[in-house]
């Protein structure tokens, strides 16, 4: 298949696959006063299983989920995420109490694990080296115009319909997905390197998740308690032990030496340090704008539009310039800082316009940065691993995301109420971004032509599936 076959129905498909998955992030935050009230009766515990069981299966497959599309066809991982992703839909709108809603979010974050790098190394394999940056940047726009999608679409539902609504809707949207992806998609070559791996998937998984769950719940449990130190520890003790295996395996899931690479090391950070931004501040703005502010749901949910009208027409202009990364990474991420730190001085006296102003530096940063840093982690690996590329970038996105928010919150409950503690958080989160931004700057080697096999694989022909 030549790499020049990325054709525009294709793109637009595999980009709105990527904006549902995504948008499932955000939506169910705007849910929870309504969730809570609800017939189901969900305890506090409950909710915020019914948030988290998404992010947690999402993030904590991907790495997985990309190795495994590489090599079992790319085509056959995405159609199969969409069909876990309306499975678990509609569980979660039948669902008859908590349990089986939290499950339901479990298993559409498992299907979004499998869409997210499927979509980003079909885009990798049709677009070849000369349209890659571009490719890039719409599937980077597809990520922010799901956050975006999912705050409005949260916010519309949880002031009009019921929240069973908000889940109903992407059953028949992901059957349409699905039928466009086996019309407009060709199958592309899958890597023909090894065979299973299934130790080393359980050992990842299990790792990433215990990780993800000691993130996500500390701000509530204690950064110190029992239950978060086991789990950090438990992370820590999987990944580790996925590392000896990988390194002795003849098969690895993947070769943990692709972190040799000065340029991964320094996208990846890259990555999560913009998304650990991104997220405290979703985290923060739905808060200030309904509490400070006063703003209905809906209303909220489209306060935030500032935010995508860089990412929508920045990342144009950053394909330009992808021979030189290094700067445009270097601004991109500190204008998100500098636009965190100019955001902590809202109050409920600022007006709405001064804040968007905030938010469009924010949203600039973004549609700066991250088609470069997406482009940096894909080439820093060969192309055969262009799913496990796009799961390791993902993998930092949502891992990034999930510290900004418990940064945040972290920051917040050190305050006697929101309005005192926004400022100190947003300050923080947005120190934390500028420090990093000079770590990524300092350690940013852009990736020059990839080789055709990773560390100590050897070089075979790849099928197509």
């Amino acid at each position: 298949m030549p790499t020049h076959a990325l054709k525009r129905p294709t793109l637009l498909t595999l980009c709105a696959c990527v904006l549902v998955a995504q948008s499932m992030v955000a939506a169910i935050n705007l849910l929870i006063p309504q969730l809570g009230s609800s017939a189901l009766h969900p305890s506090h515990s409950e909710i915020l299983w019914t948030v988290d069981a998404y992010v947690i299966a999402f993030a904590g497959l991907l790495i997985p989920a990309g190795a495994l599309g590489d090599r079992y066809g790319r085509k056959g991982a995405l159609l199969t995420g969409l069909a876990l992703f309306a499975a678990g839909a509609a569980t979660s709108a039948l669902a008859p109490g908590p349990a089986l809603l939290i499950a339901g979010r479990g298993l559409s974050g498992a299907g979004a694990a499998l869409i997210t790098p499927a979509t980003m190394s079909i885009l990798v394999q049709l677009a070849g080296p000369e349209r890659r940056a571009q490719a890039m940047a719409s599937w980077t726009l597809a990520i922010g115009l799901g956050g975006m999608a999912g705050n409005l679409g949260g916010g519309l539902v949880g002031q009009y319909l019921s929240w069973r609504a908000l889940f109903a809707a992407m059953v028949p949207l992901a059957g349409v997905l699905a039928a466009a992806v086996a019309v407009t998609t060709p199958r592309t070559a899958r890597s023909a390197h090894g065979s299973p791996d299934p130790a080393g998937t359980l050992l990842l998984t299990g790792g990433l998740v215990a990780v993800l769950f000691g993130i996500i719940e500390g701000p509530g449990q204690g950064w110190t308690s029992a239950r978060i130190l086991t789990a950090f520890g438990v992370g820590a003790l999987l990944v580790a032990a996925f590392s000896v295996h990988a390194l002795r395996s003849r098969a690895p899931l993947f070769d943990p030496r692709v972190f040799r690479s000065g340029g991964l090391r320094a996208t990846t950070l890259g990555l999560a340090t913009g998304f650990f931004g991104l997220f405290a501040l979703f985290f923060v703005n739905s808060q200030y704008l309904q509490e400070v502010k006063g703003f209905q749901p809906a209303v909220t949910g489209i306060a935030i539009v500032p935010l995508i009208v860089g990412m929508a027409l920045v990342p144009k202009f950053a394909a330009r310039w992808s021979a030189r990364p290094r700067p445009v990474v270097g601004t991109g991420l500190a204008l998100i800082g500098l636009g965190l730190l100019a955001a902590s001085t809202a109050d409920a006296h600022t007006p709405y316009p001064l804040y968007a102003c905030w938010l469009l530096v924010i949203s600039v940063g973004t549609g700066l940065a991250m088609p470069a840093l997406t482009l940096g982690v894909v080439v820093s690996l060969p192309p055969h691993q262009a799913g496990l590329g796009s799961g390791l970038g993902t993998s930092a996105r949502e891992i990034g995301a999930a510290l900004g928010v418990a940064v945040a919150g972290t920051a917040l409950a050190g305050h006697p109420g929101f309005a005192s503690g926004m400022g100190p958080a947003l300050r923080t989160v947005g120190t934390v971004v500028l420090l990093a931004t000079l770590l990524v700057v300092t350690g940013y080697r852009p990736a020059g032509r990839p080789s055709r096999t990773a560390p100590g694989t050897p070089a075979a022909r790849e099928p197509v599936a």
